[in-house]
């Protein structure tokens, strides 16, 4: 849970220093996004203001173009308690409806940035577009107010492409948590609530906290080494073959622990991919497989 419930711009009341304001959907809060927060801060230090991420939900595409949303990384309290914890003062989410994708660029500028969250400097991403039909850019809010000062932010580079969303969420989907944990700057988690399973794993000799998770975003079908806390886990992610399983599961075997999980809520911090998933001949060449999943796990993680 995020350490402080955000505001909305209604009901948010900027302090008489004002704020510096980063704007976007920073989904995952990935190292571009903390790039933008380090420029952020560095202009409040500046101006003696605070720091106020501004963001939406749920995401505008969802809203606007629903055919070409994606899914959400984190939860909208994940992506709050990360905004905080990068050390933000504010965080502040609107809910974004079809009557505020229609507001001006100009009406947005003057009633949320000018009136609602005084700003004094704005920190936005190289390719900010806001208002409708997207026709505001960084150019729009320097001549709508002078005074303000607006700083735009390149995109950060890895491996020769820039750190976005999108590449994060690619990443995770097909199951490269490693290159998603480059790209975010920590481990991926996944998040949910324990709920009853068929008690397969536990038959097999392998317990397993069967999560429904909280994020749109699945990561890909496969075996994973992971960690719960400080506690060593497999994890597999599918539609398990071998017991001709027809809905995704998410099943999280802890390493040397014993209790009752249900109904608690935990964090998966997603390491490596040990292996796809697979159809075994039988429950016997499963739980011989597990086994070695558990030893190369192990490994992994030691």
């Amino acid at each position: 849970m995020p350490a402080a419930l955000p505001s909305t711009s209604a009901e948010f009341v900027a302090p008489p220093s004002g704020c510096a304001v980063a704007i976007g959907n920073f989904d995952g809060v990935h190292r571009g996004h903390l790039a933008v927060i380090e420029v952020l801060r560095e202009a409040a230090a500046r101006l003696g203001a605070a720091t106020c991420v501004y963001t939406f939900q749920p995401a505008p595409t969802a809203v606007v173009a629903p055919e070409r949303h994606q899914p959400r990384i984190q939860t909208l309290d994940d992506r709050v308690a990360a905004l905080l914890a990068a050390g933000l003062d504010h965080v502040v989410v609107d809910a974004f409806t079809p009557e505020f994708a229609a507001q001006s660029a100009e009406r947005f500028t003057r009633s949320v940035l000018a009136e609602r969250l005084g700003t004094r400097a704005l920190v936005v991403g190289h390719d900010f577009r806001f208002g409708n039909m997207r026709a505001g850019n960084a150019g729009s809010i320097r001549a709508l107010l002078p005074g303000v000062e607006v700083c735009e932010v390149g995109a950060l580079v890895h491996d020769g492409e820039p750190i976005s969303s999108s590449r994060v969420r690619r990443a995770v989907a097909h199951g490269d948590m490693r290159l998603a944990a480059q790209l975010l700057g920590r481990p991926h988690l996944a998040t949910g609530t324990v709920v009853h399973g068929d008690h397969l794993g536990r038959t097999l000799g392998f317990p397993t906290a069967n999560l429904d998770l909280a994020e749109e975003l699945r990561p890909g079908h496969g075996v994973y080494a992971a960690r719960v806390g400080s506690q060593l886990a497999v994890v597999n992610v599918g539609l398990r073959p071998t017991v001709s399983g027809q809905s995704f599961r998410f099943e999280t075997h802890l390493l040397d622990f014993a209790g009752n999980l249900y109904g608690q809520h935990l964090r998966v911090a997603l390491v490596e991919k040990l292996r796809d998933e697979q159809r075994f001949s039988g429950v016997d060449a499963l739980r011989a497989q597990i086994a070695r999943d558990v030893a190369h796990a192990r490994q992994v993680l030691a």
